[in-house]
């Protein structure tokens, strides 16, 4: 019999927030459901945390996946769209804890490198990549979602080596990971 693993991938933003979901069954990879999250039309920016959180969760119960892949942010210049975005991916990240999912973070140019082999490959690029490997029939207008599926590929690509990101499989393992971040 056959090992099965659902995958959730995140693409976390405050504009949007794309995921996607594959099935691993023995090796082989399964297109499950790419969707996104559309946040453009909320002004209130703790609103849009709520719904990020909320539709995280809501993602989780009607999927269980066995593990979440999430890309984290890149840096950028501008520092209040960092801040937002790390609040986005922070608060998607709190809600596979809170329902005990282990969450390995991905840089964007390691989800490239996984899907195209450049990590400097286009959005379209690893678009275009994803629909080839899982058959898709047609890319969606926003990549965002996506970006999500590419992070659940790499995820999945990346599956038992050593190093491939920050995990965590729970609150304690997050805190002990960085523990120099909280303040005693």
């Amino acid at each position: 019999m056959s090992k099965e693993k659902i995958i959730l991938g995140i693409d976390p933003g405050t504009t949007i927030m794309g995921f996607g979901l594959i099935k691993i069954v023995g090796k082989k990879m399964e297109f499950l459901q790419l969707n996104e999250l559309m946040l453009k039309k909320y002004d209130d920016h703790y609103l849009k945390l709520k719904l990020i959180f909320e539709r995280t969760v809501e993602l989780i119960d009607t999927y269980h996946p066995d593990e979440i892949a999430i890309e984290a942010p890149f840096f950028g210049k501008n520092v209040q769209s960092m801040l937002k975005l790390g609040r986005a991916q922070g608060v998607a990240m709190a809600a596979g804890l809170s329902r005990e999912v282990p969450i390995t973070e991905y840089a964007p140019k390691k989800i490239k490198m996984a899907i195209t082999g450049n990590g400097n490959a286009s959005k379209e690029q690893v678009a275009k990549m994803l629909q080839s490997m899982l058959g898709l029939k047609t890319i969606p207008k926003n990549l965002d979602s996506m970006d999500g599926l590419a992070a659940a590929v790499c995820h999945f690509y990346n599956e038992g080596r050593v190093e491939v990101g920050k995990s965590y499989s729970g609150w304690s393992a997050f805190v002990k990971q960085n523990e120099g971040r909280v303040k005693k």
